[in-house]
């Protein structure tokens, strides 16, 4: 998801249509790049029917000296995840835009929580002792970047909130 996935899906349909590429299927961690692949006619399955994979590939908002990273900005946290997880290899794409000498500062970290007592689970992760100096924001707006750009809480592909993570110091 976002807009290093969207450039990897158009070359896996162009790998397809060419014929160079044959015999693979592919798990969409959101909506958007669901819609995509369909358009392009990479088939689809599911962790449900296919959860063992040989690769996921996605792209990062942060990535430190240590290969740390912060993902999510694009709101897909939870299906990345889960779709990461069960890779054997995990492929991240980035371009220099995106290292840093620490996570935190430069790109809010996003958690996703339920939308059931948001609000505790909004004061239980600002109370963790992990996050002392960061200030948690409920994400409005979009749920696909980390700009408020609405009135309304920004909701996820699975029907979750997001809380950003404004860190002032590098997290150690």
């Amino acid at each position: 998801t976002g807009s290093t996935a969207y450039f990897a899906v158009e070359r896996l349909g162009q790998l397809l249509e060419s014929g160079e590429l044959e015999d693979i299927v592919a798990i969409p961690t959101s909506v958007r790049t669901k819609e995509q692949a369909e358009e392009l006619g990479i088939p689809l399955v599911t962790l449900d029917t296919h959860s063992k994979l040989d690769v996921a590939i996605d792209g990062a908002d942060e990535v430190d000296p240590d290969l740390n990273l912060v993902k999510g900005g694009g709101g897909a946290l939870l299906r990345e995840k889960m779709v990461e997880v069960c890779a054997d290899k995990f492929i991240v794409i980035v371009d220099e835009s995106k290292l840093t000498d620490g996570l935190g500062p430069g790109f809010p970290v996003p958690v996703e929580i339920t939308p059931f007592c948001h609000e505790h689970t909004l004061r239980t992760v600002a109370a963790l002792p992990s996050c002392e100096g960061c200030k948690p924001v409920l994400r409005m707006g979009s749920s696909s970047n980390n700009q408020v750009d609405g009135d309304e809480i920004a909701v996820t592909d699975n029907g979750n909130y997001i809380v950003d993570l404004h860190f002032e110091e590098p997290i150690k």
